[in-house]
């Protein structure tokens, strides 16, 4: 286990990555347990990412806030046996989760390494590609993130992150989050404050991070990604199987409260029921650059 440095970090930062790695420790199991609609959703993006970080066989792949490892065992069919993926996350309980998933799936090289995203205890320069699908947004110092990610890659090496956009085209995260706060009595907050579901949304700014931790031919593409599910019911129930900021401003509430709180959520989210089911929009951001 790879703990987190408190000569390094800061009381305030200290204090917020115990706290993620707490409710993704409990959240682990809910998590893993709805890989199959995850993995649906984000089948488009995940590919894209792959391809863009130049994801092959044979190569050495880092795969930064693994979570599960849905997108690990995709790292580990591309890279076949001559390659390997080393897997990390914060968290010990839903990196266990990934390690079981890909032993289950039959891969012999994967490797995972509980670590902090913002200081990778690998070896500099041992890396072909790095992947981070919808993991950097939650670091308190994503430019942080990218340097620990662009020492661990070797010259010429590829890298690609996932995030969510701007919080127009994530209209279901608004509705959560602006939910969430009334409820809680507490006022709306910056939607790209560190550390929050949109903080890396804001036009311009991945790319700028990008080429500030030094990396060439930085590029982003925006993708739409609609989460397709039978209600907007079953859609909360995947919120609340999660870690997300949600799940920690209601957890303040009493359990009448938080009640009160998800029945609004899902009032609101039924505006995007359509025919077909529950369709809600979301659009992604892929940045992918160069060592």
């Amino acid at each position: 286990m790879t703990a987190v440095s408190t000569d390094t970090v800061s009381p305030d930062r200290q204090d917020f990555k115990i706290a993620v790695r707490e409710q993704w420790d409990r959240s682990a199991a809910g998590w893993n347990s709805h890989t199959p609609e995850i993995r649906a959703w984000l089948r488009q993006a995940s590919e894209a990412m792959l391809d863009m970080a130049g994801v092959k066989p044979g190569a050495a792949v880092l795969d930064v806030a693994a979570g599960a490892g849905d997108q690990t065992l995709d790292i580990a069919k591309r890279v076949g046996p001559a390659g390997r993926v080393l897997a990390t996350d914060l968290s010990p309980a839903i990196l266990a989760l990934a390690d079981i998933n890909a032993c289950r799936a039959g891969f012999g090289n994967v490797q995972t390494l509980v670590a902090d995203g913002e200081a990778l205890a690998v070896p500099p320069s041992s890396f072909d590609a790095a992947v981070c699908r919808l993991g950097l947004m939650f670091f308190p110092d994503p430019l942080q993130g990218l340097h620990s990610m662009y020492r661990a890659l070797r010259p010429g090496g590829g890298i690609c992150t996932l995030v969510f956009s701007r919080p127009e085209r994530n209209p279901c995260l608004g509705m959560l989050m602006g939910t969430a706060l009334k409820h809680a009595g507490q006022a709306p907050r910056d939607p790209f404050q560190p550390g929050g579901l949109l903080s890396l949304g804001k036009p311009g700014l991945a790319d700028a991070l990008f080429q500030t931790a030094g990396f060439r031919n930085v590029a982003s593409t925006a993708l739409d990604a609609p989460f397709q599910l039978p209600s907007a019911r079953h859609y909360l129930d995947f919120v609340r199987a999660s870690a997300s900021p949600i799940q920690q401003i209601l957890g303040r509430l009493s359990a009448e409260a938080a009640d009160a709180a998800w029945a609004e959520m899902e009032q609101r989210l039924g505006v995007f029921t359509t025919a077909d089911g529950w369709i809600g929009p979301n659009e992604l951001l892929l940045t992918a650059a160069q060592r």
